[in-house]
């Protein structure tokens, strides 16, 4: 049974898988930018445009995912499945987001997805300058809701601050963490209503099997490692993606070292790979098809790239079933939503310097490059242009703009 609340109860489910995955789909085709963006992708269709879920609770949602290991918006996106239509509604947003870069980094592995050229570079700086539209209307519309008092735009001010001067994996974790005690203290005068329940109907005895097979298969994949390499080649992968914290680049460094150290995979096909990973849109983390298709152990191909997406996915899916219901009581005491309220304010700190770091740094390199950025963030956030037509424009602008430079 799911997590009851007497005051207002856990709602049951309200769509079907199949619209999920049409919805993720979608998404998986045109969320470019890293995880960063594709949570602002995911709260302008889902929170704003569709709304499944609330503002307050997507924010609840993302930083509980940027506190646990794994990829952060694929979790996110898993979540919003599972509270839309249950636990194949969660498998199918995960399948729609995932699939299409999955795909084509396969079919890179077997030299189909060639990348170079003028244009093709065009194309790309201007999907990341979408990005940055993207990731400032969410900052914007976050704010506005999450941030409405000193307190706690003080708090995603100091949080912004922080992650701007840190180089540091685990200060994202940090402050986070410190939001909350901040929260604490300075939220607690205001009493608002008590928010809706997250939705995800996961019992307790569900949250305990998943966090016990998370820590079973974390001990014994290494320990069985050496029985066959489709199990060697399974273990790398699933102790990469249950070893990150903060998800998408951050889990570079570990693959790195699971498949380049040991000579499974060149450094040369791994850079390329992780290349292409930057130009096709859903989450970074779907590299693993490319390295499960080029890898040294078998069954490499596309069977390598099945075990791979299973291997780093798997550990993120575990233990966020297994948070999810002790998160979802947790939240909605007294104390606990001062301390969530500050959390949220510092994700919306986070939000803010990673607008800067690292999308505008990387992708606003002129006038130009500013007007496309503007034009897209005024699309989205006055004229209400869907994504998809935004990501188009934004893509045929971004050839233009090479041409003119070229």
């Amino acid at each position: 049974m799911a997590v009851a609340v007497s005051a207002n109860p856990t709602p049951k489910p309200t769509g079907s898988p199949g619209e999920v995955l049409r919805v993720f789909l979608k998404l998986g085709l045109t969320s470019f930018g890293g995880p960063i963006a594709h949570i602002g992708y995911f709260r302008e269709e889902l929170v704003v445009r569709r709304r499944w879920i609330e503002e307050a609770a997507y924010s609840d949602l993302v930083a509980l995912c940027q506190f646990l290991p794994g990829p952060a918006s694929s979790q996110v996106g898993f979540s919003l499945g599972l509270i839309r239509a249950g636990y194949w509604g969660g498998l199918a947003a995960w399948t729609g987001f995932t699939l299409p870069s999955a795909i084509l980094l396969t079919a890179f592995a077997y030299g189909a997805g060639v990348l170079g050229g003028p244009m093709s570079l065009g194309v790309i700086h201007g999907l990341k300058l979408v990005a940055v539209a993207i990731v400032a209307q969410a900052v914007w519309g976050m704010a506005r809701t999450l941030c409405p008092d000193r307190q706690r735009a003080s708090i995603a001010c100091a949080a912004a601050v922080i992650m701007l001067f840190s180089t540091s994996f685990g200060a994202q974790i940090g402050t986070i963490g410190l939001g909350g005690i901040a929260g604490f203290w300075l939220c607690r005068a205001s009493a608002p209503p008590v928010a809706a329940s997250l939705g995800a109907s996961v019992s307790r005895r569900v949250g305990v099997i998943c966090l016990t097979a998370f820590f079973a298969l974390l001990a014994a994949l290494p320990v069985l490692a050496n029985t066959r390499p489709s199990v060697a080649l399974f273990d790398a992968f699933y102790r990469s993606g249950a070893l990150v914290f903060g998800g998408g680049h951050v889990v570079l460094p570990l693959l790195s070292q699971a498949f380049v150290t040991p000579g499974w995979v060149n450094p040369d096909a791994f850079l390329a790979g992780y290349g292409a990973a930057q130009a096709v849109p859903g989450p970074l983390f779907t590299f693993a098809a490319f390295l499960g298709a080029v890898a040294g152990p078998s069954p490499r191909g596309v069977a390598g790239a099945a075990v791979g997406l299973a291997g780093i996915f798997l550990p993120g899916i575990l233990i966020l079933l297994g948070t999810l219901p002790f998160w979802d009581a947790f939240r909605r005491r007294v104390g606990a939503q001062a301390v969530m309220r500050g959390i949220n304010a510092a994700v919306v700190g986070l939000l803010g310097a990673a607008l800067y770091s690292p999308l505008w740094i990387s992708s606003v390199k002129s006038p130009g490059d500013l007007a496309l950025a503007l034009v897209g963030f005024v699309l989205l956030t006055v004229w209400r242009t869907p994504p998809l037509m935004v990501v188009i424009l934004g893509a045929f602008g971004g050839v233009g703009l090479s041409s003119l430079q070229n």
